[in-house]
């Protein structure tokens, strides 16, 4: 089998996965709360990145890392799998899943942010448009067509969904100049995330005994959305030729999602949730698009 084709079917059980985890989002938090599938998620994630770290025989690299890189893993893991995961839970509690997962989608936009903010890279017309673009598809979806009234159905969940999509850029920021193993890298990142979910828990909230069904369920997001499918992701852009030949596949995540949410959930698929992807999605392709041309990079 061709190198390349191995790529794509990696990318291919990736976006199969990622486009399931919002319906088990969904589904699970109708059997424990958001704090608790944060806990046993990253709990799960860990053994799970961490069995892959120990079986490839990369501790010994990990323990050779300066301070400063374990500081760095220490803040990367603040922001995923803690906070990230702390908000976008939260969100999926108090929104339809359709909702949460579209206006989470809108983290390239809020990256080309940071590049011109904390990178100085230039805004140009295409990229101010690209913003509007998309911005316009967010306001669509958390006011479900109402835009001229301009009435946000559910305030603090649209809130935290597009809350998430900033603690998302902030951490693709802060981590793309980190040169180590990406393995290596995101198992430390997932021992202080869980860690400060630990201390988040022993503060805040008291874990209890929870059911088979929301059991299961955290192991499913423990594996599927954050441990075993990051890593099939990874091996997906190492094979590829270009990443550009896989990366480009993950804007069919949100729309497969859609379509499992409704099938699996049951949620009636608003058209404003549809318009609204299809404006997020279309500003981040012109964005896309429009980087290529003038020569910027992001990532």
């Amino acid at each position: 089998m061709e190198q390349q084709t191995r790529a794509y079917l990696f990318a291919a059980a990736t976006i199969l996965f990622w486009s399931t985890v919002a319906s088990a989002f969904k589904l699970t938090l109708a059997y424990i709360s958001s704090e608790e599938l944060l806990l046993y998620s990253t709990f799960f994630s860990l053994l799970i990145l961490g069995t892959i770290v120990v079986a490839s025989g990369r501790v010994s690299e990990i323990q050779r890392w300066p301070a400063r890189e374990l500081l760095r893993s220490a803040l990367l893991g603040f922001l995923n799998p803690f906070l990230y995961y702390l908000v976008v839970f939260k969100a999926y509690s108090l929104l339809p899943a359709q909702e949460a997962l579209t206006l989470n989608f809108i983290w390239p936009i809020v990256l080309v942010l940071f590049a011109i903010v904390i990178l100085r890279q230039r805004i140009t017309l295409k990229t101010l448009f690209a913003m509007v673009i998309s911005f316009s598809g967010a306001l669509v979806i958390s006011t479900r067509g109402d835009v001229l009234g301009f009435r946000v159905t559910h305030p603090l969940g649209a809130g935290l969904a597009l809350g998430s999509s900033v603690v998302w850029a902030l951490y693709w920021v802060y981590g793309t100049k980190d040169t180590r193993d990406a393995i290596s890298r995101l198992c430390m990142n997932f021992i202080f995330g869980f860690a400060f979910v630990a201390l988040y828990m022993a503060l805040f909230s008291s874990p209890r005994f929870v059911s088979v069904e929301g059991l299961l369920g955290s192991i499913y997001v423990g594996a599927f959305e954050m441990g075993v499918t990051y890593v099939v992701w990874l091996y997906a852009l190492r094979l590829s030729r270009t990443t550009a030949q896989v990366s480009n596949l993950i804007y069919l995540t949100p729309f497969l999602s859609l379509v499992v949410v409704h099938i699996v959930v049951g949620e009636r698929i608003f058209g404003s949730t549809v318009v609204g992807l299809v404006l997020i999605v279309g500003g981040i392709l012109l964005q896309h698009y429009g980087r290529r041309k003038s020569g910027l990079a992001s990532g």
